[in-house]
């Protein structure tokens, strides 16, 4: 597999590698001051199947995403509140936990706090000023700008063009506007460290530098977020880090499209926001995820009832699949493994044997899911393009209903499909309500009974009793639907309390 990224610093496509096989990727985190919203969680989403695919192909990953839990907004907001400031940083990063389990995105391997670096970021900033690239105005510290010929690289524009970003305020303590403070002098009543120029807190960009370099090394493979973090926060990385360490700091930069509603970025500072939590309380995550990667990550995405309908009404259709595949299938686990495409390559001229089951393949149909779950992942390869890997997915689930629709036997096929149907739903991260349990269990002994009641019941004219029991199973969450080879059964996930 060659996974080719769009890298914002170059502007041209480039093959994400490393020469030992371990991708070392920061993703910047939250900044706590309130819950998770849509636009938060879509980069997360986007960065979780960047790594499900690394990992699918053999590639360690080391994945780094901090949580800034000490910021201007943080403690104005937990000022408001009446509490303190690492009390509400603290709140919000454990709902955000839960989000993360509650959709099934892989934790990163570490979540590093601004709050338990301070020592290195003082010696970091301490650093900087020594080197001539910082310089302490009355307990603030600076970074100049203009030290660094080649600020400006990553968001493509020269020191005259840039302005001063959104958390970068105008002082008369600095040198040029454009420089950005690396230390905040304390003010009366805020949280605050020793450093060599007196109480104070770090500012806001000195963190992801101090962070990364420490988790991941000095240069690193993959360095993200959102769009809206290119400038000032990403540029203002890049300088800190290089002038630091003399080194390259990221060899490739990927960045996600903010999240819109009606037109406007969504953002905490307006209010124009939609929190996962209450999203969470209508749809499954399954659905959340497929209508935040229906969109290129690249591009705007907004945030409508439509997306969402679409994304539920797919989500359905795909599960109600997969489990009368697994229903017609001598395999009935979801898959713990992702198929590569030299498992999935099975088409051989002479009808030949499947890699990824060992088995004859006799269904076109088979054969036709095979071709797609190869097409389904060359589309991520080529920049993450999800919109046409669902489309391929969408496929695959159609050539997959048409052999269900054929008469005679074909569990080898479907635990084929079954397979590879799997094997794409776990790149994407999307967990068909974590599958029916295996067939050798008790909840499927138990199930497989009631389904013999039902049907002699029916057999016999009781629809009463057949509906009862039908319905009973829907209250639990628990569909049936009547196929001509018989009942199956499927979890139908209720929504998120």
């Amino acid at each position: 597999m060659v996974l080719r990224l769009y890298d914002t610093l170059t502007r041209t496509m480039k093959e994400v590698d490393s020469e030992d096989r371990v991708v070392r990727m920061y993703v910047c985190g939250l900044t706590p001051q309130s819950a998770v919203h849509v636009g938060h969680i879509r980069t997360f989403v986007v960065f979780d199947v960047v790594r499900r695919l690394l990992e699918s192909e053999g590639f360690k990953t080391i994945h780094v995403q901090n949580f800034t839990d000490i910021d201007d907004k943080i403690i104005a907001k937990a000022s408001q509140m009446g509490i303190n400031p690492s009390e509400l940083a603290e709140k919000n990063i454990q709902e955000y936990y839960e989000l993360v389990d509650k959709i099934h995105l892989l934790r990163a391997h570490h979540y590093p706090r601004v709050t338990d670096h301070i020592q290195e970021i003082v010696e970091a900033v301490a650093k900087l000023v020594e080197k001539g690239y910082a310089y302490a105005v009355d307990g603030d510290v600076y970074f100049d700008v203009r030290s660094f010929p080649d600020y400006g690289k990553l968001s493509h524009q020269t020191l005259e063009q840039l302005q001063a970003g959104a958390r970068v305020e105008p002082s008369e303590k600095k040198r040029h506007p454009e420089d950005f403070a690396l230390w905040k002098g304390a003010k009366q009543g805020e949280p605050s460290w020793s450093s060599p120029w007196g109480k104070g807190r770090p500012g806001w960009h000195i963190e992801c530098s101090v962070m990364s370099i420490k988790y991941l090394g000095e240069t690193i493979d993959l360095h993200g977020g959102g769009q809206d973090l290119i400038f000032p926060h990403h540029e203002n990385e890049i300088a800190q880090s290089e002038a630091l360490t003399g080194k390259k700091f990221s060899r490739q930069w990927m960045h996600v499209g903010w999240v819109t509603m009606s037109g406007a970025k969504m953002s905490k500072s307006t209010g124009n926001v939609i929190l996962v939590a209450d999203l969470l309380r209508k749809v499954n995550p399954d659905t959340l995820k497929v209508a935040l990667l229906q969109t290129h990550y690249r591009s705007p995405l907004e945030a409508d009832d439509s997306a969402i309908s679409q994304a539920d009404a797919f989500v359905e259709r795909l599960r109600k699949t997969y489990a009368k595949l697994q229903s017609l299938s001598s395999s009935k686990g979801y898959p713990s493994t992702v198929a590569t495409s030299e498992d999935s390559d099975y088409e051989k001229e002479d009808g030949g044997k499947s890699r990824a089951s060992n088995v004859r393949i006799g269904s076109s149909q088979a054969r036709v899911v095979g071709r797609l779950y190869r097409e389904f992942v060359t589309a991520l390869e080529n920049d993450l393009d999800t919109p046409l890997a669902l489309s391929k997915l969408a496929e695959m689930v159609r050539a997959a209903n048409r052999m269900l629709d054929l008469e005679g036997n074909y569990a080898d096929e479907a635990e084929t499909m079954v397979r590879l149907i799997g094997s794409a739903c776990s790149l994407l991260g999307l967990t068909l309500g974590d599958a029916q349990p295996a067939k050798d269990n008790l909840v499927d002994k138990i199930m497989m009974l009631l389904l013999e009641i039902r049907e002699t019941a029916r057999l016999r004219g009781d629809y009463e009793l057949s509906d009862r029991i039908r319905l009973r199973l829907a209250e639990m969450n628990i569909l049936i639907e009547d196929t001509q080879r018989g009942p199956v059964w499927f979890y139908k996930d209720k929504p998120s309390a």
